[in-house]
């Protein structure tokens, strides 16, 4: 188990996106961060990305001391990929893991990118294909800057649905006036943002990169020795995966 250190060295990972990054953080600073190619697919860019990133900053595998990795909600191909490929580097170095949730991510870095004066919770879209959304709204609070523990209270948990039936949920609460959106998913589904109930405050465009935030957090966690073996590491659903849902359709006779 890893313990406080501010010199902990956090390899994190994020491939819940098409693109996904990769980042470095050390001392709650990001050393590096690279966004990944999203021409490629994961499984063609892993674990290479992360053993280039590492060997351009003059680090051996030898010097991470836990790797942090975003669990979910996204891809359910990018999250096994990125999970089997932290998992490979954790025990072939016999280092711990920490997963993390994509949502506190995402709420982190778009709170610390939030527009001057903004003191709203934070509403995410990220993107689910089929014409859905992974949504949840979060209100942050604590210091990001001063390394102080951030603190999340989740005013609408993680769900998956249409992005309108999100949008007439949210219009409906106080809290939806005064937020921050951010995501994918509200990039995508920007005219249902700027339709009538919807946000009149622009979206955060581009869409933060998670892997440093991912890092940020990892190394919070790591260091109050909340660090796991590889093997213990769960991917976040919201949504049921593909293959669940076609077995239960055979079992139930349906096509």
């Amino acid at each position: 188990m890893v313990g406080h250190n501010q010199r902990m060295l956090v390899v994190a990972l994020d491939t819940t996106t098409r693109t996904g990054s990769v980042a470095l953080v050390r001392g709650h600073r990001v050393l590096a961060v690279r966004e990944g190619d999203g021409g490629a697919a994961h499984a063609t860019r892993l674990p290479g990305d992360v053993l280039g990133l590492l060997r351009d900053q003059g680090f051996e595998m030898a010097e991470v001391d836990v790797f942090g990795v975003a669990v979910g909600p996204g891809s359910f191909t990018g999250l096994r990929i990125g999970l089997a490929s932290v998992q490979g580097l954790a025990f072939a170095s016999g280092k711990p893991v920490v997963g993390v949730s994509a949502f506190d991510a995402l709420a982190a870095a778009a709170w610390a990118a939030r527009a001057p004066g903004a003191d709203g919770p934070v509403a995410m879209w990220l993107d689910a294909q089929r014409l859905e959304v992974y949504a949840a709204a979060v209100r942050v609070s604590g210091d990001w800057d001063a390394a102080i523990d951030l603190d999340f209270e989740y005013l609408d948990p993680p769900s998956v649905a249409a992005p309108q039936a999100v949008l007439d949920r949210w219009s409906r609460e106080a809290w939806w006036r005064e937020a921050t959106v951010a995501g994918g998913g509200a990039l995508a589904y920007r005219e249902v943002m700027s339709s009538p109930g919807g946000l009149r405050r622009p979206i955060l465009d581009p869409t933060p990169l998670l892997a440093p935030a991912i890092g940020k957090l990892a190394e919070r966690l790591a260091g109050r020795g909340l660090g796991v073996a590889p093997h213990a590491l769960k991917p976040m659903y919201v949504r049921r995966p593909d293959a669940e849902l076609a077995r239960d359709r055979r079992r139930a006779g349906g096509p």
